[in-house]
């Protein structure tokens, strides 16, 4: 439960991320972690895995 929780939150963090660039071309993952790109690099993949989890998790629900 707390697994499912987690994957939907990374998940509206990822979309509300890709509609602040869409909107305003603004990147808050990488405006966020600037200093280091590969810890950016790092979210992106643990926001898409997330993202893949919580389809799957609520698709069989």
């Amino acid at each position: 439960m707390a697994l499912k929780r987690i994957a939907l939150l990374l998940t509206i963090i990822g979309g509300i991320n890709w509609g602040l660039v869409g909107a305003f071309h603004f990147n808050l993952v990488e405006w966020l972690f600037a200093f280091a790109p590969v810890v950016a690099s790092v979210v992106y993949i643990i926001v898409g895995v997330a993202a893949l989890y919580a389809l799957f998790a609520y698709m069989i629900k």
